[in-house]
């Protein structure tokens, strides 16, 4: 029986995943809008950022919800975040986009746990890579060595 501890991990994972999941399938079924909405803060080259972010949003999603690649998918929205919420959500004279700041950094939190803790015994790494996956009742905290 597997420890509890790798249950969470998945939970976790499709947790974090299903907002960006959403917010892109959501950009897929309405281009548009989502062009004319990164045109009101002034983005350029609307479609070209609009793939960006479907394929940050998308791959990634998919790559920490399946557990595969999980830290390269988790450091793609990692990386996706930090000018979405810079950009779009620092009118903090709006308390919605307050609240949307704030979000955001609960999610970029929860992103570098996934970068550090990875994806735990439950995913595709664990099958194809499983010496990069300890199991999760022999974790330690790594220590670094003293330069």
């Amino acid at each position: 029986m597997k420890p509890r501890s790798d249950y969470y991990f998945l939970a976790g994972r499709i947790l974090i995943a299903a907002i960006f999941l959403m917010s892109g399938l959501n950009k897929i079924m309405q281009p548009a809008a989502t062009r004319a909405y990164m045109a009101q803060h002034g983005i350029p080259m609307t479609g070209l950022f609009l793939i960006l972010a479907i394929i940050a949003e998308v791959g990634g999603g998919l790559s920490v919800l399946l557990g595969a690649y999980t830290r390269i998918g988790a450091a793609l929205l990692f990386l996706f975040m930090i000018p979405t919420t810079l950009i779009f959500h620092t009118n903090f004279s709006d308390p919605n986009q307050m609240i949307h700041f704030m979000k955001n950094l609960s999610m970029i939190g929860g992103i570098l746990y996934v970068i550090e803790a990875g994806p735990g015994r439950i995913s595709v790494d664990a099958k194809l890579r499983p010496e990069e996956v300890e199991p999760s009742d022999v974790r330690a905290p790594r220590r670094r060595a003293a330069a």
